[in-house]
């Protein structure tokens, strides 16, 4: 493994967030953009992720004209820092629209306006110099087994990728699976399934994958094989590192928090597969604890990026050599306690 290489650290805006759940409001003031970009900066973070409202609010209202206008300031505000736009996201969940689904939506009039927002989002990543086209599928699923048909489901998700596809043949389209959260039950719930809808698709060089750590774990999977799984493909374009304490709503909560050893092994599979060697970036899609203040509200950030330094190292003086002895013994429980070794230091 090398100890040269150096990783590309990248969040979005939403993981500076205000502390609103479900059950109450906001426990944090809102902070600018420029006030985001000046601490993702201070932080030594070296891109940002985007949703296309992100870069141009209130889009849907916007002309062509304006959303040109809008996405070239942003573009300044990223040259002048220095900072790359890493992934820009046509966010299709918010809109009255998409109710019961964006691309997969038994109305037609809520799938042209799925596909129409999503060639936007493609201008708007032109603009950033950004060719990586993130896909949350977030309401493609279903509430009610019998209210959609999955093989129709399937031929409207082609549809709209291969759209997207042919709108600019220099982007790439990385989706992000996950199982469940808002619908109940998702199309593309894991890294397999996401793999397999791209080689449906007019181009499947062009669309692969972007693992969350937290999603892999709502859908009862580790993390490091769901990354492992895409780069052997080839395809694993991003990954948003987080953590999940079990089978609940997605927490997103620091990298390492929780789940320690299985963040080590997220990382040792990214060292050994070169991740970041074709300019990928380690995301961190986190939100700090609701009862943060508003003095601490991006330690949630730092921490996470302390974290997967820290484990970097740890990966790199791990004792693979050994390892590997007790491997060919099958002393797996050996091996087992060599890992909580070199962890606990």
């Amino acid at each position: 493994m090398s100890t040269k290489r150096q990783y590309k650290f990248s969040f979005g805006p939403w993981n500076i967030s205000e502390g609103a759940d479900p059950y109450g409001p906001p426990t944090r003031p809102p902070q600018t953009f420029d006030w985001k970009l000046g601490k993702l900066k201070e932080l030594g973070f070296d891109a940002m992720m985007f949703h296309d409202d992100d870069v141009v609010p209130d889009l849907d209202s916007k002309s062509a004209e304006q959303m040109r206008k809008e996405a070239k300031e942003v573009k300044k505000k990223l040259d002048d820092a220095g900072i790359l736009a890493e992934i820009v996201a046509p966010r299709l969940w918010f809109s009255p629209m998409t109710i019961d689904g964006a691309y997969t939506s038994n109305d037609a009039k809520a799938r042209k306006f799925a596909v129409d927002r999503s060639l936007r989002c493609i201008d708007i990543a032109k603009i950033l110099d950004c060719d990586l086209i993130v896909l949350w599928l977030a309401r493609e699923g279903t509430y009610l087994r019998e209210a959609k048909n999955c093989k129709r489901s399937m031929d409207f998700l082609v549809q709209a990728m291969d759209k997207m596809l042919a709108y600019d043949k220099k982007i790439r389209i990385a989706i992000e699976p996950k199982p469940n959260e808002p619908m109940d039950m998702a199309y593309i719930p894991t890294m397999g399934h996401a793999m397999a809808i791209a080689h449906m698709t007019s181009d499947p060089k062009r669309v692969g994958g972007l693992v969350e750590t937290a999603h892999a774990f709502l859908a009862g999977l580790d993390p490091a094989d769901e990354m492992e799984f895409a780069m052997s493909f080839g395809k694993l374009w991003s990954v948003h590192l987080n953590d999940q304490n079990g089978l609940k709503f997605d927490q997103d909560k620091p990298f390492g928090s929780n789940n320690l050893r299985s963040a080590f092994n997220q990382v040792r599979v990214l060292e050994r597969n070169n991740f970041g060697a074709k300019g990928e970036c380690v995301a961190f899609d986190v939100h700090s604890f609701r009862a943060t203040k508003t003095e601490h509200m991006v330690d949630h950030l730092a921490n996470s990026r302390k974290t997967f330094l820290k484990l970097v190292e740890k990966v790199r003086s791990f004792d693979d050599a050994a390892a590997q002895k007790l491997i060919a013994d099958r002393n797996y429980q050996a091996l087992d306690q060599m890992v909580i070794d070199h962890l606990l230091g």
